[in-house]
Parts: C-alpha cells; sequence; structure tokens
C-alpha cells in the first residue's frame, strides 16, 4: 500500500492529483478514465495486453486473494484477539503485542475487499473521499509495519539479553510500547497531510496522497527502516542460536525457530518489496518536480502493475497471524483450551481438533516459552 495512497486499484497516486474536482463537468470524465485498466500514454500498456485483458487479470488476482488469502487474514486475526482476550489472566508481554498487530492487521484486511475490487477509480474521483481512505490506510499500515518492528526487537531483547530483559520487558513497558506505536502511526500521517494540506489548500482535485515527499516517506519509514530494523535483529536472533548448538537437546527446537524467524523475514520482505520498489522507480524517474493538477498518476500508466503490488502489500496482514501465533506453541496451546471450552458436543471437538492438527501440526518436542515467545 502505497501507505498514504494505498488505493488499491485506484489509479491514484501522489502529488499531481488523479481526481477530478468535484464541481468539473462531466465531460471531465472521459472514457479513458472510466476504467481502471485504461492508459491514455500508448507506451504505458503492460506488454501487449489489452485494456480488457489487463481487466480480467486484475479481476482474476483480485478473487484469488479474496478466495484464499482474505479468510486467513479475517479469520485469523479475530482469532487471536478473541482467544487471547480469553485468556488475559495468562497474557504475556507478546500475546499483548499480537493482539494490537492483529488489531491493525485486522482493520486492513477488512478494509481490503473494498481496495482489491476497486477495479474502477469512482471511490476516488472525489477529493475528500481519497484523502480519507489514504489517511485511515496510512494509519494503520504503520501500525502493522511499526508493531513488527517493535516485536522483532523485543525478542532480540527476551533472548539474547535474558539477564536484563525483566527490567525492560514488564507489561507496564509493553502497554506503554503500544500506546506509543500508535501514536506514531498516527502522527507519521497526519504531520505530513496537515503540511501538504496547507500547501494545496486551493485545489479542488487535490488528495494528500498525491504528494511525493509522503512518497518518499511512506517508502523510508514504511519499508527501508522498518525492514533494516528486522533483519539486525533477527541477524543477531540466529547468531544466539546458532551458538547454542552445544546444547544438544536444544537443537531441534533451534531449527525451528531459525525456520520461523526465516519466514518472518521473507514474508515481510517478499510482500511489501514490490510496492515501495514500484513507488521509488516513479519517484527516481520523474522528471519534472510539478505537474499540472488533476491529471493522471503513474498507477494510472501501469494500472496492472500498480494492482499486483498492493495485493502483495495486503497479503503481509493476512499471513501475519500464521507466522506470529499459529506457529507459535504457546498460542496453539490456548487455541485447543479455547476450542474445548467452546465445544460441548466431543464429535465436534474432535473434528475441531484434527482440523487443527491438519493445519497445524503438533510439534515433537515439549514447548519452550523462551525460544517460541523470541521469535
Amino acid at each position: 500500500l502505497d501507505v498514504a495512497a494505498r488505493g488499491l486499484g485506484s489509479g491514484m497516486d501522489l502529488y499531481p492529483g488523479t481526481l477530478q474536482p468535484a464541481a468539473h463537468n462531466s465531460t471531465a470524465l472521459e472514457p479513458n478514465l472510466s476504467h481502471p485498466f485504461h492508459s491514455t500514454t500508448p507506451g504505458n500498456q503492460t506488454g501487449d495486453l489489452s485494456e480488457h485483458q489487463q481487466y480480467v487479470i486484475g479481476l482474476f488476482l483480485s478473487c484469488l486473494y479474496t478466495i484464499f488469502l482474505f479468510p486467513i487474514g479475517f479469520v485469523g486475526n479475530i482469532l487471536i484477539l478473541v482467544v487471547n482476550i480469553s485468556f488475559r489472566e495468562k497474557m504475556t508481554i507478546p500475546d499483548l503485542y499480537f493482539i494490537n498487530l492483529a488489531v491493525a492487521d485486522l482493520i486492513l484486511v477488512a478494509d481490503s475487499l473494498i481496495e482489491v475490487f476497486n477495479l474502477d477509480e469512482q471511490y476516488y474521483d472525489i477529493a475528500v473521499l481519497c484523502t480519507f481512505m489514504s489517511l485511515f490506510l496510512q494509519i494503520n499500515m504503520y501500525s502493522s509495519v511499526f508493531f513488527l518492528t517493535w516485536m522483532s526487537f523485543d525478542r532480540y531483547i527476551a533472548l539474547a539479553r535474558a539477564m536484563r530483559a525483566g527490567l525492560f520487558r514488564t507489561k507496564q513497558h509493553a502497554r506503554l510500547s503500544c500506546g506509543l506505536i500508535w501514536m506514531a502511526s498516527v502522527s507519521a500521517t497526519l504531520v505530513p497531510f496537515t503540511a501538504a494540506q496547507l500547501q494545496h489548500t486551493e485545489e479542488l482535485c487535490f488528495c494528500f496522497a498525491d504528494v511525493k515527499e509522503v512518497q518518499w516517506l511512506e517508502v523510508t519509514l514504511g519499508f527501508v527502516v522498518p525492514f533494516a530494523i528486522i533483519g539486525l535483529c533477527y541477524s543477531l536472533i540466529v547468531r544466539v542460536l546458532v551458538k547454542a548448538h552445544r546444547h544438544r537437546g536444544l537443537r531441534p527446537r533451534r531449527q525451528k525457530a531459525l525456520r520461523m524467524i526465516l519466514a518472518v523475514v521473507l514474508v515481510f520482505f517478499i510482500c511489501w518489496l514490490p510496492e515501495n520498489v514500484f513507488i521509488s522507480v516513479h519517484l527516481l524517474q520523474q522528471a519534472q518536480p510539478e505537474a499540472a493538477p488533476c491529471t493522471q498518476s503513474f498507477r494510472h500508466a501501469y494500472p496492472l502493475t500498480s494492482h499486483i503490488v498492493n495485493l502483495a502489500a495486503f497479503s503481509n496482514s493476512c499471513l501475519n497471524p500464521l507466522i506470529y501465533s499459529f506457529l507459535g506453541e504457546t498460542f496453539r496451546d490456548k487455541l485447543r483450551l479455547y476450542i474445548e471450552q467452546k465445544t460441548s458436543l466431543p464429535a465436534l471437538n474432535r473434528f475441531c481438533h484434527a482440523a487443527l492438527k491438519a493445519v497445524i501440526p503438533d510439534s515433537t518436542e515439549q514447548s519452550d516459552m523462551k525460544f517460541s515467545s523470541a521469535v
């Protein structure tokens, strides 16, 4: 999600605005702007694909996302919230972070249904609606990425600095950290919005998502810095785990932890890299610092590419529940206990256990809180 401009498939991007002024005559919306996968620049088509072919491909990918990824993200994040809140007396510091991450991801996943099927730009023809959607998406995107980043640092402290972690890793500090992360997410969105709004007050079709400085900020704060921190923290964790090879009994759990670390880094990188490369290439290729207001953005020129990279970015919020909770033994134990409490019929109980075991096989090793929470 183009952080601010994440209107998936909307064709909207940063400055100049792609919106038509609300007061414009209907002739302002010619057919060349009415179709999401239409480009007015002949050389900007995706290969030799026609407008209709691009539209069909975009619709097909949206359907795949909705059938396979959306249920995982929506149900998975809800389960994280319900299960952890049900066992609030047993809530750990990682659980508190998981809950906040699930809130941010759940909002993004729920909104993704609107975005992935926004195959025409009618949602963004009104500047106010464009700005509202951009603000809403950017706040929750920042919060999701910031929580992922902070959780990687917390895991490093818990594992590599276990002796001193007790002073720093308290529930009070964890709650404070969550509050600060939400405040940082709101500030990272509203401060640029306020500055951009003051600068473009007179433009009827202005959307704050259309400012290239905001895009650079999104790429930096939403991907480059978080990925650098996540990569550094988990590389340090890997070094600690590798040093544990002397303890023969810890080898299986160490290998499992290393696999989870690899999954964490790869999923974040694969999901967010295409979107940020897409934006960065556009910004680096901009020949002119400014263009005429109310003209098409680069997302109009490359609509199918824009749609694909945005779907990839939304996929991160769908996969987070699997990586951060369902693969952890602590949450699986809570989930099994929750199912036992809520399913009174033995047959239904056995079915739920079998389904859970089929999707997430049991580990043969004894649960180790230190290593499972370290990831």
